[in-house]
């Protein structure tokens, strides 16, 4: 049964009846025993994540969100504003010039050019080992409907086309040799609404009136059936698509036992409506899958959770949140995670990578607030790493080799830091990280577990060779008792430091141990 506010009538797919099997275990998909969960330690001692955001889209080299762009010819509509755009977009442009019309070379056409040919995932392993992530996470399956494992259900997968290969086991075999966590991504909630550009058709031009090839009953099961106009949110208000979800999620979770699941959304399917506010007296298809998710890891780990499930929704207690391309503007009670990437999603020609600089200041600061960040590195359409890219995976691994200990299981401290005077404020939420300047005057603060050591991570170095800790002073509310010897991670254990009322003055070497930021670490008395 359902309620429709506003639609005007219902159809039958909204009334089907869904098979959601649920391993038994001490979690009910609900969202109050879900509240009963507790983030693994493993995940708030990690701090630093690895992404592999990669398939059959990064192969015509034009970043993300191919596999829908291509079907933007003149007349479609605008996903944001509703609007019809007469111009065709560029990447229609760049299809239409590199690989012919979409009605007859669509996005089925570019998965089997899909090799991988110098994919591997041993050496890839071993460099982000290096780098010093403590977890790593692959991507399952993109908002393209590709699967990247071994899929009974789906038979557009990597097994079947493309490079041939089981892309998630190969990539799980990798991270359990360098003794790493594994997580897999599933961004499928979404594809149902996503991928319905391919159900179009030019208005204009030689081809007006001629479908696109999502539009073929052969290839139904890639492109998804046409859905009705009003099914417009980022997640479908259909049922069937609902199961579907459920069903390849769910074997996802019982091959791989994945030590990390996100998901591109909220938890999906528990408000599937939107503006149409649909409400369904049985909306358990997210809270079930999450409810198999524990209860699977619960078995197999004496009746805990062993696991971490990732949403764009906040947490409650229930899962660790996660804002794409954004940070938190403070100290967080519940442990949170940062996705974004070196560059652009998927590979694109001539596109500008982060420094080390830039992802060293974001996983000081979003550490800081009791954040993990998870970043992806962006893979050729053959698998292998472009020379800048490895460049910075490398400087960021020497960072860590020096800084790693105020990073690792480290937890907040009374304040995350010190921002330099006048900057700006910017608000907590989703794709902020542009808006945010790390300078040279800013402070970020972690402390070891015990409590008893104090990191002070400077985002840059000062001129005059001392560095001021404002937060230090004497009399401040942050500091009851002394403060014992203060040491430089990769540098001297002792340097010369004095309490003013001003701050903490630290005379600094004249050598810096490393680049990008350096950490003092101060024992608390």
């Amino acid at each position: 049964m359902l309620t429709v506010i506003g639609a005007g009538a219902t159809r039958a797919e909204d009334a089907v009846k869904l098979n959601l099997p649920v391993a038994v275990g001490p979690f009910q998909p609900s969202f109050e025993s879900l509240k009963t969960y507790q983030c693994p330690e493993w995940f708030r001692d990690a701090k630093f994540g690895i992404w592999s955001h990669w398939g059959p889209q990064a192969v015509p080299r034009q970043g993300d969100w191919y596999a829908r762009k291509l079907y933007l010819g003149p007349g479609h509509v605008d996903r944001k504003t509703g609007q019809i755009v007469a111009e065709p977009g560029p990447v229609y442009k760049y299809h239409l010039e590199h690989y012919g019309h979409p009605s007859v070379f669509g996005y089925k056409d570019i998965i089997p050019l899909w090799k991988a040919e110098k994919w591997d995932p041993d050496a890839l392993m071993a460099l982000y080992q290096k780098a010093g992530a403590k977890y790593f996470v692959s991507m399952g399956v993109h908002h393209d409907n590709f699967a990247l494992w071994n899929s009974p259900l789906h038979r557009w997968n990597s097994v079947n086309m493309g490079p041939k290969k089981d892309v998630v086991g190969l990539w799980q075999a990798a991270a359990r040799k360098q003794g790493m966590r594994f997580g897999v991504s599933e961004h499928l909630a979404a594809t149902y609404t996503w991928f319905q550009s391919a159900h179009g058709a030019d208005a204009t031009g030689p081809k007006a009136g001629v479908s696109y090839d999502g539009n073929d009953p052969k290839f139904e099961d890639l492109y998804h059936p046409k859905i009705t106009p009003f099914d417009f949110d980022w997640m479908s208000s259909n049922r069937k698509f609902h199961q579907e979800w459920f069903a390849r999620i769910r074997e996802l979770i019982d091959a791989y036992h994945p030590d990390l699941l996100y998901s591109d959304s909220k938890l999906p399917f528990e408000d599937a409506g939107g503006p149409r506010k649909i409400q369904y007296s049985n909306k358990e298809v997210g809270t079930r899958l999450l409810a198999h998710y524990y209860n699977s890891s619960a078995a197999a780990n004496r009746g805990v959770a062993d696991v971490v499930y990732n949403c764009k929704e906040k947490a409650e207690g229930r899962w660790v949140q996660d804002l794409e391309r954004g940070v938190m503007d403070g100290i967080q009670p519940e442990p949170w995670q940062t996705d974004t990437s070196i560059g652009d999603w998927y590979y694109r020609t001539g596109q500008k990578y982060k420094t080390s600089t830039q992802v060293i200041h974001m996983l000081a600061d979003i550490v800081s607030k009791n954040g993990n960040l998870l970043i992806n590195v962006v893979q050729t359409p053959e698998g292998d790493l472009e020379p800048d890219v490895i460049a910075i995976v490398e400087e960021v691994g020497a960072w860590m080799r020096v800084n790693g200990e105020a990073i690792y299981a480290t937890r907040p401290w009374k304040i995350y830091g010190e921002d330099a005077p006048g900057k700006s404020a910017v608000k907590a939420g989703n794709f902020n990280e542009d808006k945010i300047k790390y300078t040279d005057k800013d402070l970020r603060f972690t402390r070891s577990k015990d409590g008893k050591t104090l990191y002070v991570i400077a985002l840059g170095w000062p001129a005059n060779g001392t560095l001021v800790v404002k937060s230090l002073a004497k009399g401040s509310p942050h500091v009851t008792g002394d403060i014992g010897s203060v040491g430089l991670l990769g540098g001297p254990d002792s340097l010369v430091a004095r309490r003013e009322a001003d701050g903490l003055h630290v005379q600094l070497p004249a050598q810096k141990p490393c680049a990008s930021a350096y950490t003092l670490a101060l024992m608390l008395k």
